[in-house]
């Protein structure tokens, strides 16, 4: 998945502005299980560089749509970042790899008592759903 990202990266430099991932970023993604952020049917395509249905009508984002955006935040170790829409959890724990706390905000109940579940089991002790 990681190979895939960055080439896609690189792909899209032109019109992205970002030529490559930081070492960072790309430690983060690699760090954190998407298999744990998707439904067991999907665990097969789990790091497949596509987005993959979570149930309740949403998806889990495209691995190089989280790494363009988090590489864009320019997280920083002690920033406290607000995440609208937890969906799985997935995004929340790829930022709570890069910087103190990430407060994430769900407004599908089913969606936020799920991530937050996971996010729990998972030990991301420093993310709040």
């Amino acid at each position: 998945m990681l190979q895939a990202v960055r080439q896609s990266v690189a792909e899209s430099a032109a019109y992205t502005g970002i030529p490559a991932l930081s070492v960072e970023v790309l430690g983060a993604l690699g760090a954190v299980p998407r298999e744990e952020f998707v439904p067991l049917s999907q665990r097969p395509r789990a790091y497949l560089n596509i987005p993959l249905p979570i149930g309740e009508g949403q998806t889990i984002s495209q691995p190089l749509i989280v790494a363009l955006m988090t590489e864009m935040l320019d997280p920083e170790p002690s920033d406290i970042m607000l995440e609208v829409g937890t969906g799985s959890g997935y995004q929340a724990a790829v930022l709570s790899q890069l910087v103190k706390h990430v407060y994430s905000v769900e407004i599908v109940p089913e969606l936020a008592d799920s991530a937050g579940e996971t996010l729990r089991e998972l030990r991301y002790d420093n993310v709040t759903v």
